[in-house]
């Protein structure tokens, strides 16, 4: 089957995601009337009656309360009772009850995110150490993977304690991520980068000299301002609208998707030149990974689909999803420098 014939494929699923993962943000287990109206409540007069609540140091560091304590307990004592009972496990506040560990509300997929930071950190030596320093693309696959390490640790401290400014700044910090992967596509596949010069090298090291193409600067500002109403219609609401917010973020990777499927299509039907020195029809092998990194990513986001309560309310799909993207970020990285150093960026001698 050929690349493009899979856009329509891709971009079904990619609404099938958004349409579960908005179905689930409302969530059964807050709002029980015996968590809100009986275990909540006897819980914290059960403090209040006695010594000061007492929370390990370690917790509140991570910003737990007497409040949030008893949330935990109750959402614990609530589940072990269905699971004995074999009643079916509820969620709270849009999430499975998992179990903490030293203050971390979901363990696993802070450790996931962790090595996703890492992942990054490997991607931005390996470019720094491979791609030449005058290679046109080089500063946006380093800015990138510094936007996303960025990105990476707001969803570990997120993961570790799920409040509010936590919240935003991961889900802020992960939509950056998303808008400059699409803005360096952008960039890259229709070669808006100051261009290489004119005279043959015998290595693919470009030069800055030539100006950038006349919409480089245009784009830029779009997708700034874009980033930035986004951000401050978010935050403007009165509730956070997570609906749009997942659905700007499944917008943005769609496109960037699509466009690296465009760059990957046969030669027979290439609609642009992949490299500045080349014909439309120059296709070299690896351009094929292109492709494979598309349905790796949205099969890791299809992880999202197959919703279950937690592996011993540690691992569920979210965690797994974060998981999965750990190899396909270092594959991803492998690609873009192995693209940045062939020939096709250098002029071909006459």
């Amino acid at each position: 089957m050929l690349p493009h014939a899979c856009v329509a494929a891709v971009a079904r699923l990619w609404l099938i995601i958004l349409t579960c993962t908005s179905s689930v943000l409302a969530s059964a287990g807050d709002q029980a009337e015996f968590f809100q109206r009986q275990c909540i409540p006897a819980c914290l007069d059960f403090f209040k009656g006695g010594p000061e609540c007492d929370i390990p140091l370690l917790f509140r560091l991570a910003r737990w309360t007497c409040t949030d304590e008893c949330k935990y307990q109750c959402m614990r004592v609530i589940t072990d009772n269905a699971i004995r009972d074999r009643e079916p496990i509820l969620q709270y506040y849009g999430k499975w009850p998992f179990v903490r560990y030293a203050g971390m509300q979901e363990p696993a997929s802070v450790a996931f995110s962790v090595m996703n930071l890492i992942a990054h950190l490997y991607g931005a030596r390996l470019v720094s150490r491979r791609v030449p320093n005058d290679h046109p693309m080089r500063r946006y696959y380093l800015n990138w993977a510094y936007v996303s390490i960025n990105a990476w640790f707001w969803s570990s401290v997120f993961h570790t304690r799920d409040i509010p400014w936590t919240e935003r700044l991961d889900y802020f910090s992960a939509a950056s991520a998303i808008m400059y992967a699409l803005y360096s596509v952008l960039v890259r596949i229709f070669h808006l980068y100051a261009g290489p010069n004119s005279r043959p090298t015998s290595s693919p090291s470009p030069s800055h000299s030539s100006p950038a193409a006349p919409a480089l600067k245009p784009l830029a500002i779009t997708c700034f301002i874009v980033y930035i109403g986004h951000v401050t219609y978010l935050s403007i609401l009165p509730r956070f609208d997570y609906t749009y917010n997942m659905a700007f973020n499944l917008g943005l990777g769609l496109t960037h998707n699509i466009l690296w499927i465009i760059y990957s299509l046969p030669s027979s039907r290439s609609l642009l030149p992949r490299f500045p020195f080349r014909p439309k029809d120059y296709r070299p092998a690896f351009v094929n990974k292109a492709f494979v990194f598309v349905l790796l990513t949205t099969a890791a986001t299809a992880l999202e689909l197959f919703d279950f309560p937690p592996w011993l309310f540690v691992i569920d799909a979210h965690a797994l999803w974060h998981l999965s993207t750990v190899p396909i970020t270092k594959l991803w990285y492998d690609f873009l420098v192995e693209d940045a150093l062939d020939d096709g960026w250098r002029v071909q001698k006459s």
